[in-house]
């Protein structure tokens, strides 16, 4: 009988990012759905960096006779049973390093090359990340698979749009130095006083906006939003606004695009699945990122084009989708296995 058991690390350590461990949660709960001719065994236990990782793990995934495993972020054992996929969603460390522990760096270089050189496959959310990868970590192009993420079905479902005193700008993110939200802050307080709007962001109120103010509007912060608020918030923006010099994909994006919300975003941040259905700009370009967001308050043709082919992008671009694509990418692996 052909072995077809597939191993997934699906351990959610805090390491992983909100849209990273959305990922992991998403796959282990729709891949026995839509690949029933696959039997997973998932594991779960465990964190980073230590002995339980980097030998318990091994040692679970070798007793469990895998014919492959996935392991779904760069944190991974540096020896584990072959063959294994793994994934990785971006080299933000690698590009911008003088924002991350000088540590980082070389646990890119050293470990996660070791892992990545060593697996059958390596996914990846864009084709951006296709070249760095290759460029930093000398991954060629041929073993690596783009899967763009998945949009979770309550953004797509009719929600109540969030009501606030006056009309607002939204930036859903985390608020680390590469999202660049001084340019954000920058292009909202050039807006002209005659349109009032305030600027919405989701987090903790860390983000040093106390230089930046406007007659008619105010930057908050909203802290911690529940999947069900975000949406709310979505469908009731002007637009949202993502800065971000680089994303691995951008999650808040498609979320908006679904939720019915306009997307201006860094043209270096946007997934290429998503290009030509928001407005760009260049990376740190205040003045043109301004512009984009009077012309959205100003031009309702173009407001309603916008929504129109962010919401027809969003309803394509599914988990159920992305679960496909990447047992698509197991059984590859494994028919190459088995010759």
């Amino acid at each position: 009988m052909v072995n077809k058991r597939v191993a997934l690390d699906a351990r959610l350590t805090r390491q992983l990012s909100v849209g990273m461990q959305t990922y992991v949660r998403e796959l282990t709960g729709r891949l026995p759905k839509v690949a029933p001719d696959l039997e997973f065994v998932t594991f779960r236990r465990g964190g980073n960096f230590d002995w339980a990782e980097q030998v318990r793990l091994p040692l679970a995934i070798r007793a469990a006779k895998p014919a492959l495993t996935h392991f779904m972020s760069q944190y991974a054992p540096v020896f584990s049973p072959r063959p294994y996929i793994v994934t990785i969603h971006d080299l933000i460390h690698l590009l911008f390093p003088e924002n991350f522990k000088s540590k980082v760096g070389p646990y890119y270089r050293t470990v996660v090359r070791f892992v990545a050189a060593r697996a059958a496959r390596v996914i990846t959310d864009d084709e951006r990340t296709v070249g760095d990868l290759e460029h930093f970590l000398k991954i060629p192009s041929e073993r690596v698979r783009v899967i763009p993420l998945g949009v979770d079905d309550r953004f797509l479902r009719p929600t109540e749009p969030h009501r606030s005193e006056r009309p607002f700008f939204l930036y859903a993110g985390n608020h680390r130095e590469h999202k660049d939200l001084g340019t954000l802050f920058r292009a909202w307080s050039a807006l002209p006083e005659s349109i009032a709007a305030d600027l919405l962001l989701t987090g903790e109120d860390d983000v040093g906006a106390a230089g930046y103010s406007r007659a008619n509007g105010r930057v908050a912060t909203l802290g911690n939003l529940s999947a069900e608020e975000l949406a709310g918030y979505y469908a009731g923006a002007v637009a949202l606004v993502h800065p971000a010099l680089r994303e691995g994909f951008g999650l808040p994006m498609l979320e908006a695009m679904a939720a019915g919300c306009p997307v201006i975003a860094c043209a270096d941040a946007l997934p290429g699945v998503l290009c030509g259905a928001a407005l760009t700009f260049p990376a740190r370009d205040a003045v043109v990122a301004s512009e984009a967001m009077r012309s959205i308050v100003s031009d309702q043709g173009l407001r309603t084009k916008l929504v129109n082919e962010g919401r027809a992008r969003a309803e394509t671009l599914t988990w159920d989708r992305c679960a496909r694509a990447t047992a698509d990418v197991y059984r590859e692996v494994l028919e190459e296995s088995s010759r």
